[in-house]
């Protein structure tokens, strides 16, 4: 039952975004995007690899494409959908946006292979997710990937302009700029960061700080929440090397936590 209505809620959320049947225009039209988009949340949320994934659902009888398929496909999907099929899942918002970041580790490759490559010892990737998320209903509502570490200013103007509902924005002492006060007062966005120790006292800073309280504050830490629960369920590495698989991974892991919540 639960299988089916998983089905039922993509298949509502892609004809909202008025996609296309199929992921292309040639071919003989056999599995439908409908069929991509399920297999590829379902491989995230049982943390299967491509080829399990599609024996698995074809033993169940579903319509299933093969491993291979199914990974040129998620690499096919444009950044769009993603950021569209998540803003769908998150529902309407509160206003109260937290804004924070994260990490993930890539999988090292086996030892044997280092061996092969005659590398003394393995080299440990990173992943860094920066994200918008709601205080309130606790879902995200816009998220950013990048392959290399990056500070976590590096990514605010891009979500924010992403995201228009934002009426007051929390966040801790790395977002403590005095740009970004700047950005938020002209936009009519009430800023609840807590404040940097010796910092200088700008014009816009001290403005949006001058309400500050840590009562407020606190709601911040739903952010925190949000990281841990996706990271408890659907691990906190990723196995994708290229830009496009790891924007496909973390995506699908945002959508099925938004799904989960309002289920």
């Amino acid at each position: 039952m639960k299988q089916t209505k998983l089905v039922k809620k993509l298949s509502g959320l892609l004809s909202q975004l008025k996609c296309n049947r199929y992921l292309h225009h040639f071919g003989p039209k056999k599995y439908k995007f409908l069929d991509h988009a399920f297999a590829l949340l379902i491989k995230e949320v049982c943390q299967m690899s491509f080829r399990r994934l599609s024996n698995f659902l074809t033993d169940l009888g579903l319509n299933c494409p093969t491993f291979s398929a199914l990974c040129k496909s998620r690499k096919r999907i444009p950044l769009s959908i993603w950021q569209r099929l998540l803003k769908l899942t998150a529902g309407l918002s509160s206003g109260e946006i937290a804004i924070d970041g994260t990490g993930y580790h890539k999988s090292n490759p086996s030892f044997h292979y280092i061996k092969r490559i005659d590398r003394k010892v393995p080299t440990k990737g990173y992943v860094k997710l920066s994200a918008l998320t709601d205080v309130k209903t606790k879902k995200f509502r816009m998220i950013r990937i990048r392959a290399k570490q990056r500070h976590d200013m590096k990514d605010v103007g891009y979500l924010l302009k992403r995201d228009d509902s934002v009426a007051v924005l929390y966040g801790d002492t790395g977002y403590c700029a005095e740009w970004l006060h700047e950005f938020c007062y002209w936009n009519g966005i009430k800023t609840v960061i807590k404040p940097r120790k010796n910092f200088k006292r700008g014009h816009f800073r001290k403005k949006q700080l001058k309400n500050f309280e840590d009562y407020n504050y606190n709601l911040r830490s739903n952010i925190e929440c949000g990281f841990s629960c996706i990271k408890r369920k659907y691990g906190s590495g990723v196995k994708s090397r290229k830009i496009t698989g790891l924007r496909a991974e973390l995506f699908l892991r945002a959508i099925a936590h938004n799904l989960e919540l309002a289920s």
